[in-house]
């Protein structure tokens, strides 16, 4: 009975370091390549849409082709806060207090959230 408790305490211990799912780390990897490249139709036909993935444009059923992921604009926004955290695409003044809009960084898309966010 003791060589069972022992093969099985084995077995656990085993099976606890081999349970590590490998291919966690390759979808990490993925898609931090995938991130940076968009669909697009060749002729413009929807303006500047883009598609997360490789198709056929529903409007004209041309092949999307690959760009380059456009970099995220500057934001700006009121330094007092009057309108929450409304930005804007382009320097000014504030319609509420009339202040200067300051540069801020632009916040991180949600497909980039790696941990959990309890508020």
């Amino acid at each position: 009975m003791k060589q069972f408790r022992i093969i099985f305490s084995m077995a656990i211990a085993v099976f606890s370091f081999t349970g590590v799912n490998p291919q966690f780390a390759k979808a990490r990897t993925d898609s931090t390549a995938s991130d940076t490249v968009v669909y697009q139709c060749p002729m413009k036909c929807e303006g500047s849409k883009t598609y997360d993935k490789a198709g056929k444009c529903p409007k004209c059923g041309m092949n999307l082709k690959a760009v380059a992921k456009p970099a995220p604009a500057a934001a700006y926004q009121c330094p007092m806060k009057c309108e929450g955290d409304k930005t804007y695409d382009k320097a000014g003044k504030c319609p509420q207090c009339n202040m200067n809009l300051a540069k801020v960084e632009a916040k991180k898309a949600t497909s980039e959230h790696t941990g959990h966010n309890h508020k």
